[in-house]
């Protein structure tokens, strides 16, 4: 391999800076010159970082302690690796973000990537015709990651992928152990949020139609992937609303709640449990037979710069930053734990799997969630407001 000096360098660089030659031309010819030089020093990774310092990539999420994990572990080191910057927005809730992605339609670039969650999520968007087809041999750490969490995406978008698999957890069931017995919680399971004995001290979601209704299910013995009796769904839900203290709406008012000894029982995102245990908060976690348990994707929306969301997105699935991120929200990495090192804190999630093979979750089916979301949630609305 020939030699590449630094005056060749020099005169490459001003090329690209001059216009003379494109930027996937110009990283290719310093990948040849990394090569041949074997650099990894200042000068060359100053190069590199030069040719992306004009691109930048926003990033929407759920705010909170996950988007300042995000922010902390995986946007700023990205940023100062490669010169991108991370535009960083929040949405509320699933549903108002959808609701802006719309209007910025036909794509253009003012979303890009989404932490959405749940499978339904990205059935919803490409359904809509807002995925895009990723070109993996850009992503090799997406080989680090669970088949068990990118095979549903595949099933949904042709073989192709929109987005990677980035974490997981699980909703269940936070309880105060000082006025809930751990023998109690487990015999009641999902009935411990019907307890007329916590009235006036149980909490809920009210941000989503979906979780109400599974607990319901579970309640009154219906598997919540395939209800059978809607009456008796609604009418459990009617009844938890004479016992319910408060719906919360974030998961900032959520732990909250909890950690003020406002509400006893709740359903709960186990990450904002574990954060409350890790502050020595006297709550328990149950996880019942059926619990809802769901996985979060990065979904890269059509319009969006390919080669810098790739970039990105293998960036975030590294081991160094998928770890540093996951013990930052509390949630567990989609790393496959057979084939990457995880650390005690992770092993030690409510929602972690040792096998890697997610046996045993149960997630919520797209195809059947979707197909009444309209009607469901309406009805759920209603009854939240006491009709």
């Amino acid at each position: 391999m020939a030699i590449v000096t630094k005056d060749q360098l020099d005169r490459l660089n001003e090329a690209f800076e001059n216009g003379d030659i494109s930027r996937r031309r110009f990283l290719r010819y310093l990948g040849l010159a990394g090569a041949s030089l074997g650099l990894a020093g200042a000068p060359f990774a100053g190069a590199v970082r030069d040719a992306w310092a004009a691109k930048s990539i926003r990033f929407d999420g759920g705010g909170g302690s996950v988007s300042e994990a995000f922010r902390e572990h995986a946007f700023k080191p990205f940023t100062k690796a490669t010169g991108i910057e991370v535009v960083d927005g929040e949405f509320g809730d699933m549903n108002s973000f959808l609701t802006r992605v719309k209007a910025s339609y036909p794509p253009g670039g003012e979303f890009n990537i989404a932490h959405l969650s749940a499978v339904f999520d990205y059935a919803r968007y490409a359904e809509l015709g807002f995925s895009t087809v990723l070109d993996e041999s850009k992503i090799p750490n997406l080989e680090k990651v669970m088949p068990a969490m990118i095979q549903p995406l595949r099933d949904i978008t042709n073989g192709k992928l929109s987005a990677v698999p980035y974490d997981l957890g699980q909703t269940g069931i936070a309880y105060n152990t000082k006025h809930v017995s751990r023998e109690k919680a487990e015999k009641l399971g999902a009935s411990l949020l019907w307890d007329k004995d916590l009235k006036g001290r149980i909490g809920s979601w009210e941000g989503d139609f979906r979780t109400n209704m599974w607990y319901a299910a579970l309640h009154t013995g219906q598997s919540p992937n395939n209800m059978t009796d809607l009456k008796a769904i609604w009418a459990a839900l009617r009844e938890q609303r004479e016992l319910i203290k408060k719906y919360w709406a974030s998961g900032a008012e959520l732990m909250s709640l909890l950690a003020n000894e406002e509400i006893y029982a709740t359903v709960a995102w186990s990450g904002r449990v574990a954060a409350l245990q890790q502050e020595g908060h006297p709550i328990g976690y149950l996880s019942p037979k059926g619990t809802y348990s769901w996985m979060e994707y990065l979904f890269v929306l059509k319009g969006t710069d390919l080669e810098v969301a790739q970039k990105l997105l293998d960036f975030m699935l590294a081991p160094a930053a998928a770890i540093a991120v996951a013990e930052g929200q509390n949630y567990p990495p989609s790393l496959d734990p057979t084939k990457v090192a995880l650390t005690d804190k992770i092993k030690k999630m409510p929602a972690f799997d040792p096998t890697g093979k997610l046996e045993g979750y149960l997630f919520a089916d797209p195809g059947y969630w979707n197909a009444h979301q309209v009607e469901w949630t309406e009805k759920w609305d209603r009854i939240k407001a006491g009709s």
